[in-house]
Order: structure tokens, then sequence, then C-alpha cells
């Protein structure tokens, strides 16, 4: 075993000399309590070690042992449902062993090993595997068939298999012969290193939408199944809220949480709210397909930055069994403030606002892990990557944002004076994009409505021209506006309120399908087009207002059920018949 001993601490970074032999980023047991700690530089004999654990009362002196092994992950059945912290130990069983305070050192398999697993064997004796390959199967929840795969490069013919039955992860399931003839035992399991990217076959363009339930999403800033998006926005501007929301009612068949850095009482809010959701596609526990993270800000400061591995590296080895996968990470401000204090304490030449000149690097990194991919198994699965941005006092000019924006092609900007209006999602529409809403165009016109990105357009057109008039209107009143201009102002203030707007908290509201989108989309222009017509003919805006149709429309998203969308046919028909009594009342007068 290769050993060192502690020369210096300062914090989670220590040195370590002597003549043991290291690794760049190998795993490491530091002092007698046998902190995990991970290797970040060497010099010569000198090593530096980032400690993934509390290093409060290490001493100079202390032995540092190596593992001969980087941080990697324990991969298998059992851990849909868990909740880990940032190096993939679950939370459940520390309790159990260590009550409410978790002592330092501590060991527990990731996996629960002594479950015993119904395996179905799917290849046979005589196939030939290679990397990716499926070799059997278990249904790890009722919504998650949790494929086992070959997990090594070479190819090989299985000699034995298993019968199904009742297995452990650490049964061997299968024995395979490589062309030297050397026999490998397979399990359910396998270990992957952390930052290292799980290969694949070939990258896909992502041209399917990612349905949220969100309308200022869905219809105005979609994101594709393995694109990339980040969520800034200052403090009280509905980050999580919004995370939460794309957590709960997103399409994905398997969700990935990090909390990363942020307050206990959020993450313990996520822990107390997702076992009690049910999936609006199968009607089943939330927890039968999530996986969370939960790395809060008084944990340990390398921990978190290695949190964002883990959780990327759980959603690569569900997309390799051809599923689609959405991790969202909360936040990675947090991790680059975790990247920020480990430079400094490392002495490196600081850049911007004092974070490390690899911060971009690192966020390229970790935002190129996701996308569309064909895998070697021939199954086609995606990872799609939501990351939250808190930067301080709300300004999208600081670095993390700024570099953030370099390498995602969604941006979903919360504006704080939208959040103290009450509106959420706060998602200011005119400094928001999405790269992808061109791309995803055909799928919307086939599966949703011919007209569908006409309708989009035109909607956004009138919110950018009410942009103007509101700034007009600052400067002269809306008093001297023409009855079209008000209009526009009227039709937008029932657009943002009746539709951009969306209450989390409401049965109704909380998740809505793309037809209903689509409907109350082509109801609000309907009424504009119909006013419209009744402004040029001379009617005025004031004798519109008094039919109160456009705070009808503001209430239509509670008082239209999901599975009730045959009532806009109705709503449609008195907008229309409402104005068009009035031009015949006002026939007289023009």
């Amino acid at each position: 075993m290769e050993e060192k001993y502690i020369t210096k601490v300062n914090g989670p970074v220590i040195m370590a000399r002597g003549d043991g032999d290291f690794a760049m980023h190998e795993i490491v047991l530091v002092g007698d309590l046998k902190l995990l700690g991970e290797v970040i530089n060497l010099d010569q004999k000198q090593a530096t070690i980032q400690v993934y654990e509390d290093t409060t009362g290490l001493r100079i002196g202390e032995k540092v042992e190596g593992t001969q092994a980087p941080l990697s992950l324990t991969l298998g059945p059992g851990m849909i449902g868990n909740v880990y912290d940032g190096i993939q130990r679950p939370l459940s069983e520390l309790k159990q062993r260590e009550g409410d305070f978790i002592s330092r050192g501590i060991r527990v398999e990731s996996i629960d090993g002594e479950k015993r697993w119904s395996y179905t064997p799917i290849a046979k004796v005589g196939d030939v595997l290679q990397k990716g390959y499926f070799i059997g199967e278990v249904q790890e929840t009722a919504s998650v068939m949790h494929k086992i795969m070959y997990p090594n490069a070479k190819k090989v013919e299985i000699v034995e298999m298993k019968p199904e039955g009742e297995y452990t992860i650490h049964d061997v399931i299968a024995k395979v012969k490589d062309e030297d003839g050397n026999i490998e035992d397979v399990t359910m399991i396998q270990k992957w290193p952390v930052r290292n990217q799980r290969d694949y076959k070939k990258r896909l363009i992502s041209n399917e939408p990612l349905m949220t339930g969100q309308r200022i999403i869905d219809t105005v800033f979609p994101i594709a199944k393995g694109g990339t998006a980040a969520i800034p926005g200052g403090f009280g501007t509905g980050k999580t809220v919004l995370q939460h929301q794309l957590a709960k009612w997103s399409d994905a068949d398997i969700i990935v949480y990090v909390g990363c850095g942020e307050r206990g009482n959020e993450m313990t809010e996520v822990l107390e709210d997702f076992p009690k959701l049910l999936d609006p596609r199968t009607n089943r526990p939330l927890m039968e397909k999530t996986v969370l993270i939960a790395n809060t800000s008084n944990m340990p400061v390398a921990a978190r930055e290695a949190s964002i591995y883990t959780g990327i590296t759980i959603a690569e080895y569900y997309r390799d069994m051809g599923y689609h996968v959405a991790i969202m990470a909360d936040s990675t401000s947090r991790w680059a403030e975790a990247l920020r204090e480990i430079s400094a304490r490392l002495e490196e030449m600081p850049a911007e606002e004092g974070f490390p000149s690899y911060l971009s690097s690192r966020l390229s990194e970790f935002y190129g892990r996701a996308g569309m991919v064909e895998n070697y198994n021939g199954t086609k699965g995606s990872v799609t990557i939501i990351g939250a941005v808190s930067p301080q006092g709300g300004d999208f000019s600081e670095p993390v944002t700024q570099n953030t924006k370099r390498f995602i092609h969604v941006f979903w900007a919360l504006d704080r004076d939208l959040a103290y209006k009450r509106h959420y999602p706060a998602v200011n529409w005119m400094i928001s994009y999405s790269e992808y809403a061109q791309r995803l165009e055909e799928w919307y016109l086939s599966h949703i409505s011919l007209d569908f990105y006409e309708n989009r357009r035109e909607m956004l057109e009138l919110l950018s021209e009410e942009n103007g008039l509101i700034e007009i209107s600052k400067v002269v009143g809306q008093d001297v506006l023409q009855d079209n201009k008000k209009l526009i102002l009227k039709i937008c203030q029932a657009i943002r309120s009746g539709f951009l707007a969306q209450n989390s908290m409401d049965e109704i509201d909380t998740y809505v399908p793309m037809e209903k989108q689509y409907r109350m989309m082509q109801t609000i222009l309907l009424l504009y087009k119909n006013a419209s017509k009744l402004i040029a003919k001379g009617i005025p805006i004031s004798a519109i207002n008094e039919l109160g149709y456009f705070e009808e429309f503001a209430k239509l998203k509670y008082n239209i059920k999901n599975d009730e969308l045959q009532k806009f046919d109705k709503i449609d028909e008195k907008f229309k018949n409402g104005l068009k009594k009035l031009e015949e009342e006002y026939r007289d007068h023009i």
C-alpha cells in the first residue's frame, strides 16, 4: 500500500509528502479516521489532496493511504428512489447507523448488497457481447426496468448464464470468455469513474422536445431532449420552485436531482415533497423514477464540487439503457463557489471575481455531457441538463452566468420584478431565449398543429410590441395612445396573467398538456383578431373592455380542466358572438 504523511492542512485541502506513489485523481484515505480524499496535484514527492469530509482535528504527520482507484460510482439496481450525498453515500443508511449526526470516515455500500432482485436473462450462452450489450433485466421499480449491461470494452462470448431467479447485486449472473480464453465473472453492478464521460456509439440531433407542462417553456422557450438549459435568477425569484416543477412534471423517464450547495431547508422540502408526488404519465409515485443527491451548503465544500459529477454519471448510466434522463443541478453557482474556495486554498492565480481560470472549461465539460445519443446496444437515450444559476444581486453579467451562456442553448432568465408581482414562473420573455425553437418546429407542426408556430410567432410579436408601448406610456401616458395600441396592452396583460403566469399550487394549472396550451394560445389570438376588426371600424376599446373577455380569459386556466378541451369551442364561440353583437349595437354610430 502506497503511503504519504500530512505536512499541511488548509481547510479541505491538505498536503502530504512521502515515498508513496500516488496518481492524479486517485482516491486516498486521510488520517487516523481514514477520511475520503482525492489527489488533485502532484509535485515530485508531494501530493495535494482535496478531502470530501470535514478535516477538523487532522494533525501533521498522520498517514495518507492510497487506494489505487479514482473516485468511482457503484452503478446497478437499487439507485432509483435513493437519496445520496455528494459522493454516493446513501443518507438513509447513514441515518440508520449514525442517527441525525453522521460520523466522519464512515463507509457504507452505495447500493443494498443484501436485497435480492428478480432477474430475467436476455442474452444466452454462445452470444457475443460488446460494451453496453444487455445481459438481463431487473424490475427496479414499477416505473423502471433496469437493464443489466456488459461493462467492458472488449468483445466476449457468454459461456455460462444463470437462469431466471432471485439474486443479489454481487451474485455472479454470467461468465464470459474473451478472445484470449480468459474467464470473467459478470454481476449486476459496474464501477465508473465520475470524472470520465460514459462513451456512446453516435451523437444524434436533438429534435424532440422535453415536455414539462409549463406553458412558458413548452410553447415559448422549449428545450429538446438531450438539450442544455440554465435558470439564472437572484434570491427569491423561484429557481428552485421551477426546477421542482420540471422534475415533477417533465416527461423524462428518469429524474436525477442534485441539490448542490443549497440551503438545508430547501433540500428538506424536496425530500419531504417528492415521496408524496405522483407521476402524471403512470400515476405511480414520482420517487419510482427519481434519484436525489443532497449536498447542502453546510456539507464539506469538496463533496459539493464532486456532487455534480456524481449526478451526471448516474444520468449517463440510465441513458445507456435507452432512457431519456433529465438532471436538475441546483445550483451551479454554489458548485462554482466550491471551485473558487478550493482554488484559493491551493493559492492558484484567480481570474474574474476570484473564480479560477478554468471555470469555463469545467462548465463546458459538465454541459458537454448532455445530448441525444445512439448507444452501443442499439437503443436511443438522452441526458438533458437543466442548471440553476444564482448570480449575486441578480447580476447576469457575473462570471458564472456569462460562462454558462456559452455552453447552453436555452436561457430561462428569472426577473425579480416579475417575482415581486407574484408572476410565476418569473421568466422574463424579453431576455430569455431558446435555440431549439427552430429545430423543434417540425415536431410541433406534426404533433400539435400546422399553425402552432405561426400562433407562437404572433404572440411573441405582441409581447415585444407591448414592451415598446409600455416605455412610451411611461413618458406620455396611456390615455394618448390610439385604441389599437391600447388593445395590444390589454391583450398582452391577458396573455401575461392567463398564459405566461402559472400557478404551481393549483391542481389544474400546475401541469398543462400541450394540447391545452395550444387551445389557450388560439383563443387569445382569436379574441385579439376579432377585437382588432371592431377597433378598425371605429368601436372604442372602452366598449370592448366592458365585455370582460380579457379578464375571463385569464381565468380559463383554472376553469377548464386538462381533459375538457371541448369547452374552448364554446368559449371561442362566446367571444366571437359577443363581439359581433357589440358591432351590431354600434352600427348606427359608425
